[in-house]
């Protein structure tokens, strides 16, 4: 226990904790934790139960300690706190199971720690700072958030112990990290270029919620005022002003996208490594992509085969064709246009990162910024703006075609090939393609008569929850199909109004359905369940 008023209390716990000893108990606990005033932490790591008296105990503790958390508890006396609604009212976590990584294959490394397979199933990711299972925590709701937005990622299913730290563990078949695959089987270099860039052009074209990520823009900015701070009066204005005119973005980057970031599991392309998740402008993520390949290794060339386990031959190829396949073009000229504008960034970010984490070495650490700061300068000359144009690529998700009714079967067969890959049962199909006739033809026929124009249909499958959502969009007429009242049922056909049945039947097939009218289009939303 320490000393230090304002630090953390550690109290351990021990035995059983019950009506015959919890006075005792509560005794000890004010003993130990007199003289401080910071966060207290019970270590029930030798806890073998605890009754009603000891959980009154710790809630009378909470009431003077806010702060308070419980740790190191076996799932047994776990399910107690949890099932008293313990768990939701402080931190209470579980003790965690050792794994031992010694031997064992690394076929991951980001920036905070590195990825081991344990065996052919499950891999490791190790973190290198004390505050593990707080990352571990938020890097879960990270990728919990980036599956959910449609980025394939790994969710990891359990913490463990290893050594001293703490491990997330991730369900991982046969998983190969692209680095891996580059520096066995260089011969599959162009298949590994096209899954990265299809990976990355799916998490650029994606917009996350308000609120839920973190900017890169921000952070970046930051660094690069520290570098433009060393850099010629004239430069460095002219650095900040190109770095805070790039825009401020909704769509995902990584952060970190590198091949040993980029797993091949069981004929599916993974992102891995998702604490550095963010939103911002593609330019920042291209930034860290540079710094992976080249920036890092250019005083030395060995750094890329000892982080990444292929040469820097190897990653200038990956690098160029990754650029050539982003931007669709093998104009040389606009290439190297975009990859100055990268390098500015890169070479502004470095300097920054070795004046704030220097190696030890000063000598080398003095070299290395020299170099840096010696490329940034001609690039400063040259470039006016560090924005480019990003392709938007097509949403694998989204179809757009004329409203016209000749154009139904595209749409009924764009729907069905998801439903087909998600599994969704014959009957359930068949009201789907029901109900998605009635709105489309409706569409073809009213929205824009008597003129012409697209319809876009979005179809979001989620085999899991066993989910399709169906979305509409046409720049037709406002018209709302949900506020005219169900037609009567019960009318013979001579006494029933014409009209009205289509948006019937589809109410009646489908689980939901929503209507908005928004930035001058119809918006209509259906859901299913199966």
């Amino acid at each position: 226990m320490t000393n230090e008023r304002n630090a953390v209390c550690t109290i351990p716990l021990s035995g059983r904790v019950d009506s015959a000893n919890a006075a005792a108990v509560e005794r000890d606990i004010a003993e130990k934790r007199a003289g401080h005033t910071g966060p207290v932490v019970l270590d029930a790591a030798d806890l073998t139960y605890i009754s009603s008296a000891g959980l009154r105990v710790i809630l009378r503790l909470k009431k003077t300690c806010p702060d308070l958390a419980v740790v190191n508890v076996s799932p047994d006396v776990y399910d107690i706190f949890d099932v008293t609604g313990f768990t939701e009212m402080m931190r209470v976590e579980r003790a965690y199971r050792t794994v031992s990584v010694e031997g064992c294959e690394v076929i991951g490394e980001g920036y905070n720690g590195k990825v081991y397979r344990i065996d052919r199933d499950t891999v490791i990711k190790t973190y290198k700072n004390a505050e593990a299972p707080d990352d571990i925590r938020r890097e879960r709701e990270l990728a919990k958030l980036a599956l959910v937005l449609g980025v394939p990622t790994a969710i990891s299913y359990d913490v463990v112990r290893v050594g001293d730290g703490y491990g997330s563990v991730f369900e991982l078949l046969d998983a190969r990290s692209f680095s891996d695959i580059l520096a066995k089987e260089p011969e599959k270099m162009d298949l590994c270029v096209a899954e990265y860039v299809a990976i990355l052009k799916k998490l650029h074209a994606i917009h996350a919620p308000a609120g839920k990520l973190p900017s890169i823009r921000q952070k970046t900015l930051s660094a690069v005022a520290r570098t433009a701070a060393h850099l010629p009066e004239e430069l460095g204005r002219k650095l900040m002003k190109m770095a805070e005119a790039i825009p401020e973005s909704d769509c995902l980057v990584h952060g970190d996208c590198h091949t040993k970031n980029v797993m091949w599991a069981g004929g599916e392309t993974l992102l891995i490594d998702m604490d550095t998740l963010s939103v911002g402008h593609p330019v920042f993520e291209f930034l860290h992509m540079y710094n992976a390949y080249r920036g890092y290794s250019e005083y030395d060339p060995g750094e890329i085969l000892r982080f990444q386990g292929y040469d820097q031959a190897t990653a200038d190829r990956f690098w160029h064709k990754t650029l050539v396949a982003y931007f669709g073009t093998n104009d040389e000229a606009k290439i190297n246009a975009v990859e100055d504008k990268i390098r500015c960034l890169s070479y502004a970010y470095l300097y920054d990162w070795k004046c704030l984490f220097p190696s030890g070495d000063a000598r080398r650490d003095e070299a290395e910024r020299g170099l840096w700061f010696s490329r940034l300068l001609p690039l400063l000359e040259r470039v006016d703006t560090l924005t480019f144009d990003v392709p938007v690529p097509e949403r694998a998700d989204e179809l757009t075609v004329a409203a016209k009714e000749e154009c139904l079967p595209e749409v009924t067969d764009f729907i069905g090939e998801r439903l087909q890959k998600a599994g969704c049962p014959p009957k359930t199909v068949m009201q789907i393609d029901l109900a998605v006739e009635e709105v489309f033809v409706n569409i073809a026929h009213y929205a824009y008569a008597p003129g012409t124009g697209d319809v876009t249909v979005r179809a979001l499958c989620a085999p899991d929850e066993k989910t399709l959502t169906l979305t509409f969009i046409d720049g037709g007429r406002p018209y709302d199909p949900l506020s005219k009242a169900d037609p009567d049922v019960t009318l013979t056909a001579d006494e029933r109004e014409i009209g009205g049945l289509g948006i019937f039947l589809t109410k009646k097939v489908m689980d939901g359905v929503g209507y908005a009218f928004e930035n001058g289009h119809n918006i209509l939303t259906l859901q299913k369940k199966w």
